[in-house]
Parts: C-alpha cells; structure tokens; sequence
C-alpha cells in the first residue's frame, strides 16, 4: 500500500469544468458509479463511462475520487474530469483516503506483527492516518488458544498504543467495540485494510444495519480465510465512507526508497534527529539514537527488527534489478 505523486491527476481539472460534482463509490467492469455530493442518503449512484481523455493522458479514475460529470441521453453518465486528490493509494487502488483501519485477528489467523508493521509502513509513507483495530475480542474467553489470544491483544496494546496508535478491540459476534469504531469513523473517508480471514467483511456487516457483505469461515488447512472481496467500494456510514478492500496475504515495497524507511516508523522517525550521523541506517552506526532507545527498551524489539528485515528485503529487491 503506497502513496503516488498526487499531481498526475491535478492537471486534468482546475474545478472549473462544466458538469456536477460527485464521488466514485465503485469501479467495476469499465463502468464507475457516481454519488451526486448532495445526493440524499438512500439515492442510487448513476452508471457513468470515463471520457477518452482519461486514456490520452494515462490516467484512470479511482474508487474515492471527486469528479465532474454529466448525464448523457441512454440514462448514464459521463465523468470529464477529477478533481484534486488529497491522497492515492497502489494497493489498494482507492483516492482520497484520510482514515486507514488495520484489520488484525487476535488469533484464527494468528496475529502476525511482521505483516502488522509492513502496512503501518505503506500507510505512513502515504501520509493517512492508522487506528489498529484488532477482532474478534471473544476468542480471548475461555476455550482453545485463548491464552494465545489474550497474549497477541496484550502486546499490540503495549507496543502500538505509546506510538500513537489507537488500538480498539472489537467482537462482531458481540458486538463489542464497534459502536467506538463507528464513533471513530465519523467524518472520515476510511480504508478497511488487513489479511484474508480477519474478519472486515464480518464488522462492517457488523456496523451497518442491513449490509450482507459476503464472509467465510477460516479454513484449518491453511489457517487463513478465503478473497470475499473482489473489488474496492465505498460503503456509506451515516455520511461516512468506508472502502472495504480485497484481502492482502503480502506487500513489497516498490513505490518506497531505503532512505525512507526510517520514516515510516513513527518512533524512530521521531529520533533520527538526535543520530550523530545524517543518514544514518539505525542498524550499526556509533552514537545512533535509535539504537539507544532499543537497547533501553523504549522502542520494541519487534519494531526494530522489522524494520531491518524490511531493509534487507528492500536492499535485496535493489541489487537484484
């Protein structure tokens, strides 16, 4: 998940072009379904095809996107031109997010915070801002793998919430914590990201009176959950949105350069100034203070060797290309 320059799409629209404002609420199979701005909240999105601007300047509309458009005579709907991006987003491709939930099971799958810390790193690097929302509390109770469950909870809230991640704990199945979550997401146009099986589909049905977003059961042969969903689209919250995303099992980091890394980890970034050396890699450099505050235990040794697990994996891709 990585950020993209954002001036690609500026110089397609000053905001004066003729045609009302709407908002791309879903792509899918060369059509995108438009939410006229002022449209009322049970209105139906109108079917629109892109100009053939779009395709003359290598540029595509995005789920997310404010855009100008205009009905034509079959019914439909022609978009002529976006607006300004705020933000864009590779993987998943989406525009205009400010909010990104992380999706992470306390366990069925288990909680994996190497993958944790590789999509907090896509979304710094993207400028948004991250809560953890960690699911399915109720497996925390007694039963099998509970301890297992109580211990991951634990750690995320240790590690993540000192940072300045929020972290909220949620049960679909109880009902637990969403009406924080729902709180948290007013106002936002929020990306619901995370792996196969976590549970998204489950608490936004959860959230949402009425939606049925399709869910499945994690499988015990791999240990993780099936795709149920296929393609981006914004579902609306009470005059929020929310994109509920395709599952992720892996993200490189092509859009990202080595040098910054560093600064998509929120602590270290933090620090970097104090480091004797400018530049430095916080991995073996005298006087780093880094380096310091990791042998201090002020930052978590998971976080640190994440991020030069993620260096070498970086430096690797590099030398290979």
């Amino acid at each position: 998940m990585a950020a993209q320059p954002r001036t690609r799409s500026q110089h397609l629209s000053n905001g004066t072009d003729e045609g009302q404002v709407g908002r791309i609420v879903k792509a899918l199979s060369g059509y995108y379904y438009v939410l006229p701005l002022e449209a009322e909240m049970d209105s139906k999105p109108i079917q629109c095809r892109a100009r053939g601007i779009f395709r003359k300047n290598d540029e595509s509309p995005l789920v997310g996107d404010l855009v100008r458009y205009e009905r034509t005579e079959n019914g439909e709907g022609a978009v002529n031109s976006i607006l300004p991006r705020i933000s864009e987003l590779i993987r998943p491709q989406v525009a205009n997010i400010d909010l990104a939930v992380l999706v992470f099971s306390v366990t069925e799958p288990a909680l994996n915070l190497q993958l944790l810390d590789k999509f907090l790193v896509h979304i710094e690097h993207a400028g948004i801002d991250a809560v953890l929302c960690l699911s399915k509390q109720d497996l925390t109770e007694e039963g099998k793998g509970s301890e297992e469950a109580r211990q991951s909870m634990e750690e995320v809230l240790r590690i993540y919430q000192p940072i300045g991640y929020d972290v909220l704990v949620t049960s679909s199945r109880q009902g637990e914590g969403t009406s924080a979550l729902l709180e948290r997401l007013k106002g936002h146009l929020a990306v619901f990201a995370g792996q196969s099986g976590v549970g998204k589909s489950s608490l936004l049905n959860a959230l949402v009176p009425g939606l049925t977003l399709e869910t499945n059961a994690i499988s015990n042969r791999l240990g993780r959950g099936k795709h149920t969903t296929r393609h981006v689209e914004l579902i609306n919250i009470g005059g929020s949105y929310v994109a509920d995303t395709p599952g992720f099992s892996q993200l490189d980091f092509a859009e990202l350069g080595i040098e910054e890394l560093g600064s998509c980890f929120r602590e270290m970034r933090e620090l970097s100034s104090d480091c004797k050396f400018r530049g430095c890699t916080h991995t073996h450099e005298p006087d780093c203070a880094v380096l310091r505050a990791v042998a201090a235990g002020e930052i978590a040794a998971t976080r640190h060797d994440n991020y030069v697990l993620f260096l070498a994996e970086m430096k690797e891709k590099k030398r290979r290309y």
